[in-house]
């Protein structure tokens, strides 16, 4: 019995050990983050919002698809803008939306945000940012170089749940361990 609690004591440990390191993870400096803003809250703001994101998501993957470098993406962003100002202007009109917008590609600011476990530092970040209406809504945001956000975008839509196996077999004692109090 002692060998189990010794066991369970030592893994319990790697495990917290492993989830400090992976919050201190961060998107690399040498990055270009993407972020849309809604207007508002309302859920028809957060629609619109997630159509734009999605849509140029696309458009950016196709145009940053062979991309390697970060001034290269950076050219072809800058070089793109009148492009991915018809792709908003599409999406509002097929939507039916008169919501006016800004695209501005430079140095932006970004709240602190966690994502997967992952916390990024709020602060001024070079990036591609479009704001829908007032900008008072929560936002998408991802990171364009490296392709981080375009690879989840290239993706299927089947969800992936990840596990560490020392926490499953650590849940499974304590659980069985309740079973049997």
């Amino acid at each position: 019995m002692k060998r189990i609690v010794l066991f369970l004591i030592v893994i319990t440990v790697l495990s917290i050990a492993g989830d400090l390191n992976a919050q201190k993870t961060i998107i690399p400096k040498e990055s270009i983050r993407f972020r849309v803003i809604a207007n508002s809250n309302q859920e028809e703001d957060q629609q619109l919002k997630r159509k734009v994101s999605t849509n140029l998501q696309k458009q950016l993957t196709t145009l940053l698809s062979n991309t390697n470098s970060l001034n290269e993406s950076r050219n072809i962003i800058k070089n793109n803008l009148p492009l991915l100002e018809n792709n908003i202007n599409r999406t509002l009109k097929e939507e039916n939306k008169k919501e006016t917008y800004e695209i501005n590609y430079g140095n932006n600011y970004f709240p602190q945000k966690e994502y997967k476990n992952v916390i990024y530092n709020a602060g001024n970040y070079e990036s591609l940012v479009v704001t829908l209406g007032d900008g008072m809504g929560e936002n998408f945001w991802c990171v364009l170089f490296p392709p981080l956000c375009l690879l989840e975008a290239e993706k299927s839509d089947d969800k992936v749940e990840y596990h560490i196996l020392v926490k499953d077999i650590i849940n499974k004692y304590r659980k069985n361990q309740n079973d049997i109090s």
